[in-house]
């Protein structure tokens, strides 16, 4: 049973990355409200359907989910400590972003916050965002993973479940063969288009 109504998302970085995934999630129903730093980037969503926030604060305030699509893991937590103390209780965190050593720092400050956190870097390009394409890798809590597959279908292709405690080697493994998934949905597209091309 969801815990606020109609599933509304909280998207914070509508760059490359962000914008796409934002826009499948509008185009899959779900109420969005975007933010970014260059406010003039996430105004294009506003256009088509999103909500407009001023401060990542404000964009959290009412929503079932936040998700964070930033450069880097001081991004995330940069932009997370502006707007962690407004997120709902119940609410999940959908870390999107490639933080690399970050992660354990993000974690923790999810912990330190009371936030239910997902772990859950994408593999793909801009075009593989747009076609809602994208791969996967989400670790967390498994009721938290359930409740956030619809959104996990709005933007990819395919969704790779990782062991919450997975560490070393193991989680390596694991990571490595999404990767491979990636890659190759990725040269699927390119070899599909080609094909078409070819034809016409």
């Amino acid at each position: 049973m969801a815990l606020f109504g109609a599933e509304r998302v909280a998207f914070l970085g509508t760059g490359i990355m962000g914008a796409p995934m934002a826009r499948n999630l509008l185009k899959a129903g779900f109420q969005v409200c975007v933010w970014n730093r260059t406010l003039d980037k996430a105004r294009v969503l506003a256009a088509e359907g999103a909500d407009l926030a001023e401060t990542p604060a404000d964009a959290v305030r009412e929503a079932a989910f936040v998700i964070t699509m930033l450069i880097d893991g001081a991004a995330v937590l940069a932009v997370m400590g502006q707007a962690a103390e407004s997120v709902p209780d119940g609410a999940v965190w959908l870390q999107t972003s490639m933080v690399g050593r970050d992660a354990e720092r993000v974690a923790e400050f999810a912990e330190d916050h009371g936030i239910m956190f997902v772990n859950c870097p994408v593999i793909g390009t801009r075009e593989t965002a747009k076609r809602g394409r994208l791969v996967v890798l989400a670790s967390g809590p498994g009721d938290a993973l359930d409740r956030a597959r619809p959104i996990f279908d709005a933007i990819g292709s395919k969704t790779v479940r990782l062991e919450p405690e997975a560490r070393g080697a193991s989680r390596m493994k694991l990571v490595a063969n999404a990767w491979t998934v990636g890659i190759v949905e990725s040269l699927r597209d390119q070899v599909s288009r080609w094909l078409v091309r070819l034809k016409t």
